[in-house]
């Protein structure tokens, strides 16, 4: 009894981490205006209507059939919203927004999904030794996959021109002080990558596991994230003029794309302006910056560093000075 309880427990609980992350996703799609819903603010991406379909329909392709012996109500939305994988093939998308549905059916098609589904999950959950053996898991991966989307559309919205969104409350500002650059000696020692199946139910992706143990030699790391004041430095000796710093690849990139500073500063006379979600603001110097990791390798090879390996991120994370790990 005690075991069937936990197990009721547990599903309960997914359901309602699979109704929140919804809200996330919903909270994200809010603030794009009715006549933007058809933009396309990252060339290489799908247009942001399909992103609407996209994280309902996954939920229902990975669970309605497999999981409830649901019949399709919208086989072709089922399909057109399955896929996704941003374009590929060499060539940027050609699709015009009249390939689309209409804003109206999208929402319809994900008004009745969610009834369906979560009928069902409810069902489950009365009824949970007639549940489908791999329920857990399958809900764990519908909660990442949209949470996954909720941090990557966010970033795609940051790319959408300001006058294109509807601006929300703003919070209180995040207020920083200068900090002192300072660099942390972390002595050799022992970090565990990846995930130990403790159970069948362990959810993970398929590269993290399994659990492995892995020896680190010692190393320095910046205690504090790098501001835009530090970078600020690194552009103006000439970091992106510098191919010494650049990979081949990266460099070729930059050239590409025309990149000569982050992707979200833009200069003014002796200024330099920071486009936020929903307007610009004077370069808050002590932010932690936001660049890409080629732009970051760059900025640490200007300095005579590495970025961090992934093993040495979790040693610095959770290392003891005696080099074992910390156990939670």
């Amino acid at each position: 009894m005690g075991a069937l309880a936990t197990a009721v427990r547990i599903r309960h609980d997914l359901h309602s981490r699979l109704i929140n992350a919804r809200a996330r996703t919903d909270e994200v799609f809010r603030v794009v205006r009715e006549e933007a819903m058809y933009d396309r603010p990252i060339p290489e991406r799908h247009r942001i209507i399909f992103y609407v379909g996209h994280v309902e329909a996954f939920d229902w392709n990975l669970l309605a059939q497999r999981a409830f012996g649901l019949r399709s109500f919208q086989r072709t939305f089922d399909h057109l919203f399955a896929f996704g994988i941003d374009p590929v093939n060499g060539g940027l998308p050609s699709d015009t927004p009249e390939d689309w549905p209409s804003r109206e059916e999208v929402e319809r098609y994900n008004r009745r999904l969610r009834e369906e589904l979560d009928r069902a999950i409810e069902h489950a959950l009365e009824r949970p030794e007639e549940g489908h053996p791999q329920l857990i898991t399958m809900l764990e991966v519908a909660i990442e996959h949209r949470l996954m989307h909720a941090e990557t559309l966010a970033y795609m919205l940051h790319r959408l021109p300001s006058g294109r969104k509807i601006p929300v409350p703003e919070k209180a500002a995040w207020k920083a002080h200068r900090l002192k650059s300072h660099l942390v000696e972390i002595p050799a020692g022992a970090a565990t990558l990846g995930l130990q199946r403790i159970h069948d139910d362990e959810f993970g992706w398929d590269n993290e596991f399994e659990a492995h143990e892995v020896e680190v030699k010692e190393f320095a790391i910046e205690k504090y994230n790098v501001t835009n004041h530090d970078f600020l430095r690194f552009i103006q000796a000439g970091g992106y003029e510098n191919r010494s710093l650049w990979s081949e690849e990266a460099w070729n990139w930059k050239s590409k794309e025309g990149i000569e500073h982050p992707m979200f500063w833009r200069r003014e006379g002796n200024l330099w302006i920071y486009r936020t979600m929903f307007g610009e603001i004077r370069l808050p110097q002590e932010w932690p910056v936001y660049v890409s990791h080629a732009e970051a390798t760059a900025y640490a090879k200007w300095l005579g560093r590495k970025l961090p390996t992934e093993a040495q991120f979790h040693r610095a994370a959770y290392g003891t000075p005696d080099g074992t790990r910390e156990r939670s």
